[in-house]
């Protein structure tokens, strides 16, 4: 019989930390911190495998895992010394998912289960507060009505927003328990009128429907598109995690919390965090009330009137404090928390590896490391390296003038400028448009996931550092401000009011998520420093990395952009690009309109010194490092004018007829031009234009070694070979071209000639054309087109579409596909090697910056990966992780 049920409470527990794949992140740390004797409430985790199986079954609960949850709560009750649905003393019970990844906010959650018209009575009775029973009891309803019975979470804040007001109430706090008894009457007849069914009392079907629910949040839309977001297989599943609830709401000696054993912003070894007193879990990051600071320094820091948790339970401060240290030692890792202190008592309720800012997390690995609680190697792999493009990008030149608008809670650090919109809705279409946008809103919710992907920045006026909108911003890397309680959002006119000043949809603002404030208009920014942390880092990641990272570059600025973000060389440099600029392109479409070689010749020496001038400066920019260059690879049409505008001017330009050039055009139109008149196709129909690139490589490398002094080895890339025979040719035509150039310059050139593996049959064929190749160079992006069959430009119409349904797992042109287009690259590299063992391997497609693909380019054995510049550091340190983990 499998075990599906593992329990943990009393000091002991079934599993531990190392079976987070089995117990989902939750339940591994819950149990983990029971064998570690701290005070966790009792319960039981249903695996991860039981959410599959519930899909498996048509979500049905099968009978063996009701019969060990009914056992794992008997423990419970055991240690509790309560009974589960009992009229004297009552045993409730909080549910909860709990995936492998920590996954914040995105799955469904039931507290205070096991409330009903008796039960919430004897729970009055025991705890000596009827108020409290009662509000538990609304709190539950809303809840279960919501999460289980899908009515709206909306409908009961409605109802309890209108009987404050006819009571005269500002806050919860100030009902009764008779008026908390009417309102749960009114939640009770809306569940009757709106879903024509009571709200369930039997506590045994609110169990197992909770337990239902948390299965089936696990493919809610937020959850997908979370999933999707941060690379998390949906056949991971979630396991559930049943606990005896604890209560931060029995009155002023209770309180709840959440907390970081350092600051999740900056990394400064401090505890970091935020409670309510007389409060449940869900209010500290609902964003409802205004949190208070746990330490006294954050007190003073953030300038609050309320007291901190030190001053006020300095006890339960006390022992939480020492339960920080330890679980940070025990992990080795900043860890956030989740507690609830009841009338005194300290209960743990969450630990886990805390999301962080990559300025945190590189301010921590740095730290734990020179003080050797964790090795080097161990930092390195700490780091998230997509995470570093957080550095990357801008912040607020601190010489501008800033017109202050609001102000709020620094919640995620980074500056971001935009026009405001209101709804997820509008920051995804303005997305779509090309247009830059802050997301406005009074707090946000799960639901918003998509909106807060697609905005630059987000600003609240509710929430605090805990807030949902500030946890996942974090984790994001997008700019935050949260709880702006001085400016107020008019939702409904879609109009955003600050002191003195009414802003609407479109208006620019800028907000900056290190200092909280909200500025209006668009304000100057800087560029980041890489050093410090950072440098450190990456120190310590080039002296684990075997394979050297390159750069896609063709012009200067990108060249040095990738030289200062540590590019060892170019793995690409698209020759096309050039051809775009000014007069070039007039140039260039003079010579693809020619009616013969000699005009084309004569077109092509007018564009030879503006190649040899490129290339010279590419050399001068990489000194002495590797400059793979790719001969002109696109079919020839793309240069052309199209409408009948740009016809009309062209030929104004070049002196032809418009009705010529529109023939010349239309016969030069390709239908599949991606497997048309492309690559080397275009050297061999056109060898003229292959010699002319030839010699302002060559050219440009004798003048580049001369002005530097150091040796330039061009390597000269021939794009869409699959055949040997080609490459043949084209080699042939560099090879003479090179040989004219020596004895012209009386300088020998020493110089690669290597292709690009894009085709199936040219991996297939890699023994063959290793043969007369010095190098390889995967081009995934056409590898993956020619592989799938797919066109990249319209596979967005389809791919979104094959995710959610599961076809495929992430879309293959932004992460290797292994199993099909791996493959073929490690055939064409086992193959090539065999012929030519020193052959240099390399990827140069998108492919290339993309941390799982790198893995995989480590694992295969290739010497280098190339990719645009802002993901050389991305690339640096997942190439160091890939070497480091494959030590292992």
């Amino acid at each position: 019989m499998t075990k599906w049920v593992y329990t943990f409470g009393g000091g002991e527990a079934e599993g531990s930390a190392g079976d987070r794949d089995l117990l989902g992140g939750k339940g591994a740390n819950l149990a983990e911190m029971c064998n570690l004797g701290l005070p966790v409430p009792p319960g039981l985790t249903i695996i991860t495998e039981a959410c599959a199986r519930y899909y498996d079954d048509g979500r049905v609960i099968p009978d063996e895992l009701k019969a060990q949850v009914k056992a794992g709560i008997e423990k419970m009750q055991a240690i509790t010394d309560r009974i589960f649905g009992d009229t004297q003393h009552p045993l409730l019970l909080s549910v909860r998912s709990g995936a492998r990844a920590s996954m914040p906010g995105m799955m469904d959650t039931v507290l205070n289960l096991g409330l009903n018209d008796h039960t919430v009575q004897a729970l009055g009775h025991d705890a000596g507060d009827a108020r409290f029973a009662w509000d538990s009891y609304r709190r539950f309803i809303q809840m279960y009505a919501d999460v289980v019975m899908g009515l709206d979470h909306e409908v009961f804040e409605e109802i309890l927003e209108d009987e404050k007001g006819r009571l005269g109430y500002e806050n919860d706090t100030e009902i009764s328990a008779v008026e908390w008894q009417h309102i749960i009457s009114l939640y009770k007849r809306v569940i009757e009128e709106e879903l024509g069914e009571a709200f369930p009392q039997d506590p045994e079907v609110q169990l197992w429907g909770a337990i239902g629910a948390v299965f089936a949040s696990w493919m809610n839309p937020r959850a997908i598109t979370y999933r999707h977001l941060h690379n998390i297989p949906a056949a991971w599943g979630t396991a559930v995690n049943v606990q005896a609830m604890v209560f931060g709401n029995l009155g002023n000696t209770s309180a709840t919390g959440v907390a970081f054993t350092r600051n999740p912003s900056t990394g400064e070894n401090e505890l970091y965090g935020e409670f309510l007193v007389n409060a449940q879990g869900e209010d500290v990051v609902a964003g409802i009330r205004t949190p208070q600071n746990i330490t006294e320094a954050a007190r003073i820091a953030s300038g609050s009137d309320k007291p901190s948790l030190e001053k006020l339970m300095p006890e339960a401060f006390e022992e939480f404090q020492r339960i920080c240290a330890r679980l940070e030692g025990h992990y080795r890792d900043m860890q956030d928390l989740e507690f609830t202190i009841e009338r005194g008592t300290l209960w743990m309720l969450q630990t886990r590896s805390g999301k962080r800012t990559a300025k945190a997390a590189l301010r921590i690995a740095v730290d734990m490391a020179e003080a050797r609680t964790i090795t080097t190697d161990q930092a390195v792999t700490r780091i998230d390296p997509a995470s570093l493009d957080q550095l990357l990008h801008p912040t607020i030149d601190p010489r501008a003038r800033r017109d202050i608008i609001g102000s709020g809670l620094p919640a995620s650090p980074g500056a971001a400028t935009g026009e405001i919109v209101f709804t997820s809705e509008e920051a995804v279409l303005a997305e779509k448009e090309g247009r830059k946008v802050i997301l406005v809103r009074v707090e946000t919710s799960p639901e918003d996931i998509h909106g807060m992907h697609a905005a630059e920045g987000i600003l609240t006026c509710r929430g605090g550092m805990t807030s949902h909108a500030a946890v996942v911003a974090r984790g994001m890397g997008i700019p935050c401000v949260s709880g702006a309680g001085n400016l107020r959002v008019d939702a409904r006119n879609e109009l955003l009011i600050a002191a003195g000043m009414t802003l609407k949809k479109g208006d620019i603002i800028t907000i900056d998520g290190s200092s909280g404030q909200v500025l209006k208009g668009e304000i100057p920014m800087l560029q980041p420093e890489l050093s410090g942390d950072f440098g450190k880092i990456m120190a310590w990641a080039d002296a684990s990395r075997r394979m050297t990272v390159r750069t896609n570059a063709e012009t200067p600025a990108d060249a040095r952009a990738a030289r200062s973000f540590g590019a060892e060389g170019i793995g690409l440099c698209r020759t096309e690009h050039m051809f775009f600029e000014g007069e070039r392109i007039n140039v260039m479409r003079e010579m693809i309109l020619a009616a013969d070689e000699a005009g084309r010749r004569v077109s092509l020496a007018k564009l030879l010194p503006m190649q040899r001038s490129d290339f010279a400066e590419l050399f001068s920019i990489m000194h002495g490092l590797p400059v793979t260059i790719r001969l002109l690879d696109p079919p020839l049409h793309e240069f052309l004018p199209k409408t009948d505008g740009e016809i009309a001017d062209v030929s104004a330009v070049l002196g032809m007829n418009p009705a010529e050039l529109r023939q010349r055009v239309d016969a030069l139109h390709e239908f599949n031009p991606m497997l048309g008149h492309r690559g080397c196709r275009l050297a061999i129909s056109y060898p003229e234009i292959a010699e002319m690139q030839a010699r302002a490589i060559f050219e440009a490398a004798v003048e580049a070694a001369r002005e530097t002094g150091a040796p330039v080895v061009p390597e000269i890339m021939v794009p869409l070979v699959g055949l040997k025979s080609e490459l043949d040719y084209v080699k042939a035509c560099i090879d003479a071209v090179a040989k004219e150039v020596i004895g012209e310059s009386g300088i020998e050139i020493e110089y690669l000639v290597g292709t690009m593996i894009e085709l199936p049959r040219a991996a297939l064929r890699a023994h063959v054309i290793a043969e007369s190749a010095d190098f390889f160079s995967f081009g995934t992006n056409d590898l993956t087109q020619t592989t799938f069959g797919i066109s990249r430009d319209d596979a967005a119409q389809f791919l979104n579409t094959y995710i959610q349904k599961g076809i495929v797992e992430k879309d293959p042109f932004v992460s290797l596909d292994f199993d099909g287009v791996g493959e073929l690259i490690q055939i064409a590299a086992e193959r090539g090697r065999r012929t030519k063992n020193g052959l240099k391997l390399g990827i140069c497609g998108e492919h290339g910056g993309d941390p799982a693909s790198i893995r995989f380019c480590e694992e295969t054995g290739l010497d280098y990966v190339s990719c645009s510049p802002f993901r050389v550091p991305i690339a640096r340190l997942a190439a160091a992780q890939a070497a480091i983990n494959g030590k292992g």
